[in-house]
């Protein structure tokens, strides 16, 4: 009956393949996870099935860490509504390209990744503030959204993953504190960087992208389609670049302030989930003072702009709710364990480690979670890296990859429904054109992780 497990994520997948309706598939797929839920407990019935759908949707958002994740969603859209309608994005874009700072496509693409490198301190911060930043940019030089959307998503989890002074760190030394593997669970942290190769050669195709001006497969259609239409999106006239360029600022001194003080001085130990929606709070408060004090509209103007932003992205904010719902039935329900189960005993010494990688792609595809599979997956590869003598930190590095690896490729992961949000693009545009870049680096990580495992055992 465990193959039942893979049901949910399946459904959802090939709805979306088949209807391209990604609130439909999630639901659904909720449904049918719940219902495996009464099957499995001997309680099957097509009654309690909706019911206790309704009860794990309302449960999802009792949770405060998932509540938090939706407010600063809906929070996003007020904020961007501010940013844009005061005219700020179109003073800034102007701003950028006059000064000759962004005066090419290479350097907007430059200044988009290093953005989203610049705030490694959380990943949903990360792709927020360069998406935001570079809408205006990408529309003027007739790049998609969809390019905008990859830059982002690909470049913010790669870097929080390397540069692992933040929750990603505090996180996994979390995960590894129970185990006794000879060395300091920091050292073994610290020690993945040069192994983590789907991090690092996913950064070297965003570069590529950039530095070329290249893009294949359904991006580049996507590009072609853009030259087709009227690429110009409507905003509100130019004022002052100020009018985006604080509030965007507030948001990110905001949040290290507040990951220092919910960490209690820890930066690492601080809340991510706290830090960015105070942080986003923040910087509400302060566009919506500053409409007003420029006299750009009057308290009513400012709060139906608000209202308006939040009301663009509520499509958005239903999918984060639906793919976290999805995540918390699937984990009841076990399908991470379950595709766990493909690295077994019997796998070639050689083949662990890319078998490692490979279920960490698998679960965090099915699951749409990259923290909920290092919570599955390093259980399982610590213990084996102590009893066959595997190097932990190879072993580490492949977990980390393929949570990464297999969220980059899902349309049910909340972290690419972020990424679509920040961008302004279409979801599924977004994983439809993100997926081969995904597929190439994560097929040439697993030759590598071959060839690492060959020498190095």
């Amino acid at each position: 009956m465990d193959w039942l497990t893979v049901l949910p994520p399946a459904i959802a997948i090939i709805i979306v393949l088949w209807k391209k309706e990604v609130i439909l598939a999630l639901l659904l797929s909720v449904v049918s996870a719940e219902f495996l839920l009464l099957l499995l407990s001997n309680e099957a019935s097509l009654f309690l099935t909706p019911i206790n759908t309704i009860e794990r949707i309302i449960s999802t958002v009792s949770d405060p860490g998932n509540a938090r994740i939706l407010v600063f969603s809906l929070l996003v859209g007020a904020l961007l509504a501010f940013v844009r309608d005061s005219g700020g994005v179109a003073a800034m874009v102007n701003k950028l390209i006059n000064s000759g700072i962004a005066s090419t496509k290479r350097r907007v693409g430059g200044i988009t990744m290093f953005t989203g490198i610049a705030i490694f301190i959380e990943s949903n911060l990360s792709v927020l503030t360069s998406g935001i930043l570079a809408r205006g940019l990408f529309d003027k030089f007739k790049m998609s959204r969809a390019r905008l959307a990859y830059v982002i998503d690909s470049t913010s989890a790669p870097v929080c993953i390397l540069i692992l002074l933040n929750g990603w760190g505090a996180y996994i030394l979390a995960l590894l504190s129970s185990y006794d593997l000879g060395q300091n669970p920091l050292e073994i942290l610290w020690s993945t960087l040069p192994y983590n190769i789907y991090a690092w050669l996913t950064l070297v195709v965003v570069a590529y992208t950039i530095a070329g001006d290249k893009v294949h497969g359904p991006m580049a259609q996507a590009e072609i389609d853009l030259e087709r239409i009227d690429s110009n999106v409507e905003v509100a006239a130019p004022s002052k670049a100020r009018f985006m360029l604080v509030p965007m600022l507030v948001m990110v001194f905001g949040m290290l302030g507040f990951m220092f003080w919910t960490g209690e001085g820890d930066l690492t130990s601080g809340s991510g989930s706290k830090s960015v929606l105070y942080a986003t709070f923040l910087a509400c408060i302060v566009a919506y003072a500053m409409l007003l004090i420029g006299k750009k509209t009057d308290n009513k103007g400012a709060f139906k702009m608000g209202f308006n932003g939040m009301s663009e992205l509520l499509p958005l904010v239903t999918i984060v709710l639906l793919s976290i719902t999805l995540g918390d039935s699937l984990k009841e329900l076990g399908t991470g364990t379950f595709a766990a189960g493909l690295v077994g005993s019997y796998l070639s010494i050689y083949l662990i480690i890319p078998m490692l990688f490979i279920a960490g792609g698998i679960i965090s595809f099915t699951t749409g979670t990259s923290w909920g599979t290092f919570a599955i997956l390093i259980p399982i590869g610590m213990p084996l890296a102590q009893s066959l003598g595997l190097p932990p930190e190879i072993v580490l590095a492949a977990i980390l990859g393929g949570g990464i690896f297999g969220d980059h490729c899902s349309p049910i992961s909340d972290t690419t429904a972020i990424s679509s949000l920040a961008a302004g693009c279409d979801l599924l545009t977004h994983v439809r054109t993100q997926l081969p870049y995904a597929l190439v680096v994560g097929a040439t990580t697993i030759i590598g992780y071959i060839g690492i495992s060959v020498v190095a055992l």
